[in-house]
């Protein structure tokens, strides 16, 4: 998977949004599927959110969960989903960052990130937008857990 877009250099996305960063984490703070959220490097200058989404509620065979979310300035971010079966890893990732590969609003498919699409959003509101990955992730929490009722 290519590297999420950082705030230096070239075509930049700008500075970290910290008040929305600040939003988002006390957004997440109250979701069910949230076992922790903590911020890189800490909560003063923050640059990333992380959020350790709870094990219990996924199938056995997954080890952990995350969500790591980049804002910025500029209204560009990066929320890059990633579970960890036996040390190896399922992930994708929505984004909204200049670059010259694809549209600016995107989305690297799982299961390694590796195929990017265009993605279609109604919104761009920070609030929407983690509606939408929170929607994706409970739906592929339940297909693994039809997959494992299944097998």
């Amino acid at each position: 998977m290519s590297p999420p877009p950082t705030d230096n250099g070239g075509e930049t996305t700008g500075p970290p949004d910290r008040q929305t960063l600040r939003l988002l984490e006390r957004i997440l703070t109250d979701e069910p599927t949230v076992a922790a959220t903590e911020f890189t490097p800490d909560s003063y200058e923050p640059r990333l959110l992380r959020s350790l989404l709870d094990p219990g509620r996924y199938p056995s065979t997954v080890d952990a969960a995350r969500l790591d979310i980049r804002w910025f300035t500029t209204g560009d971010f990066s929320i890059h989903y990633i579970e960890t079966h036996d040390n190896k890893h399922w992930e994708c990732r929505w984004d909204r960052h200049p670059n010259s590969h694809n549209e600016r609003l995107h989305f690297h498919q799982p299961p390694d990130g590796d195929d990017v699409e265009a993605l279609s959003l109604e919104s761009v509101h920070p609030l929407d937008v983690l509606s939408t990955v929170l929607a994706a992730i409970e739906q592929r929490v339940t297909q693994q857990w039809e997959a494992q009722s299944q097998g």
